[in-house]
């Protein structure tokens, strides 16, 4: 197989099963995995530095992935297997049968290490960097997919695209930290005892026995599913053509700044101080409403996954690497938000925050298992915002060096928060915003005040 597109060329496309048997069966997925929302892939992109070698020497090493891809599907199996509706509509299942994650080798004589320095031109620049596009793991695509592509440079970019009905980030990078050992040798056998151990028990969400409030549905108590009314046609402001990728990192004395200028006018003062998330995230929401000029009465959201691994009781197994994550809601008006100040915007968010406990995570799990596709979040108004910077992908190494470059694989409407390269207390902002107020909101997101 060798198809070209934008100087990409995908040379060979193969399924990897596991290297050694596994037992066929059917395993369900949670409620909170086959939410709607999540039917979608997580797609990273990692970008590592040239290093000269021969073709045979790049043979070698892509032959040496792939095999440590067929090792650690061993205990990740499921990763292998199919997705598909359970015969009573009432969640998704994965079908175990070994059938195989996807596996692309490819060049790129158009793109340097440098190129990933900065924001793609456009949303879709790099998608050929992830060529098999999932859009619809139901209709029996793998939920794995790794492509690895050399540039012109000698440099390497390592795709990696996961179905998020059956992970979520941290399941997914636990994932890639035992596929990289595997690739260098620091760990010699999938099934050598490794940590976290691979847990599946996606029981432990089940829907539970609660008593919701008298005369208050779930629905109307979580305000990431409630519809708002549409003052601005919000969606047509986001077609991808419309978009224009930006990238803005924010160096650890810039979030001491906003961290300190948040507790400083914040009216809650039992708190020591905001984290460092509550006070970027508050600026990057400030920044992008103030720069789409939105009618002051228009609602507007921030929607943020938050990990629940220890905020239900019990806590979830560790190694558990399903999607372990509710999504926290701050809310208010646009003219609120833009008007109120830093801090009203870092109230809101650490507010939300705070809401999750294992009696909101039950009200969740049971609202979704009842209402099913139903319950889906609104896009009118809504940032949504996702915390790739403490995930460790800048540690994900497979033998040719930890990534220089941590992103998606499509900067997008999505915000991602990223890990920056040897500044661990940096943070990389990716989001595409409309290309007609791109400039102002390069202009308020730099200026820290």
């Amino acid at each position: 197989m060798e198809t070209s597109l934008s100087g990409v060329q995908v040379k060979v496309a193969t399924l990897v099963p596991p290297s050694d048997p596994t037992n066929p069966h059917i395993l369900k997925l949670s409620a909170i995995d086959s939410q709607l929302f999540l039917r979608f892939t997580i797609e990273y992109l990692l970008i590592y530095r040239p290093i000269h070698f021969n073709a045979v020497d790049r043979q070698v090493i892509t032959s040496r992935v792939k095999a440590a891809l067929a090792r650690a599907l061993v205990p990740y199996y499921p990763l292998a297997g199919r997705v598909r509706a359970r015969a009573d509509g009432s969640c998704l299942e994965v079908v175990c049968r070994g059938q195989g994650a996807a596996f692309l080798e490819a060049t790129a004589d158009n793109f340097t290490v440098s190129d990933f320095e900065h924001a793609p031109r456009y949303v879709t620049e790099w998608r050929r960097l992830l060529a098999l596009e999932v859009t619809d793991v139901l209709k029996g695509a793998p939920p794995l997919v790794v492509q690895l592509t050399w540039l012109s440079d000698g440099a390497a970019a390592l795709g990696v695209g996961f179905s998020h009905c059956i992970c979520d980030g941290v399941g997914s990078v636990e994932f890639l930290n035992l596929f990289a050992d595997l690739a260098t040798g620091r760990r010699s056998a999938a099934t050598a005892g490794f940590k976290p151990r691979p847990v599946w028990q996606r029981h432990v969400l089940d829907p539970t026995p609660f008593k919701p409030e008298p005369n208050l549905s779930t629905t109307t108590h979580h305000a990431e599913f409630n519809r708002v009314t549409d003052r601005c046609k919000f969606m047509t402001r986001f077609g991808p053509d419309q978009l224009s990728p930006t990238s803005v990192t924010f160096e650890e004395w810039k979030l001491n700044e906003l961290k300190s200028s948040v507790t400083r006018t914040s009216r809650l003062r039992t708190l020591p101080s905001f984290t460092t998330f509550e006070a970027l995230s508050a600026h990057i929401w400030r920044t992008w409403a103030r720069a789409l000029n939105f009618p002051p009465s228009q609602t507007l959201k921030l929607l943020f996954s938050i990990d629940i691994r220890h905020r239900v009781k019990p806590s979830l197994p560790t190694g558990y690497y399903g999607n372990a994550i509710v999504l926290g809601c701050a809310q208010t008006t646009a003219g609120e938000l833009t008007g109120k100040g830093l801090s009203y915007a870092a109230e809101l968010i650490n507010e939300a925050k705070n809401r999750v406990d294992d009696e909101y995570v039950n009200e969740v799990v049971n609202s979704v298992s009842l209402t099913g596709p139903s319950c889906v979040p609104d896009q009118v108004g809504v940032l949504i915002l996702s915390q790739w910077s403490r995930l460790g992908l800048e540690r994900v190494d497979f033998g040719i060096g930890r990534p220089v470059q941590v992103g998606p694989v499509c900067t997008d409407r999505y915000c991602i928060l990223l890990p920056v390269q040897d500044h661990s207390r940096s943070i990389k902002v990716m989001l595409a915003v409309p290309s007609v107020a791109v400039g102002k909101y390069l202009d308020l997101i730099t200026a820290v005040r």
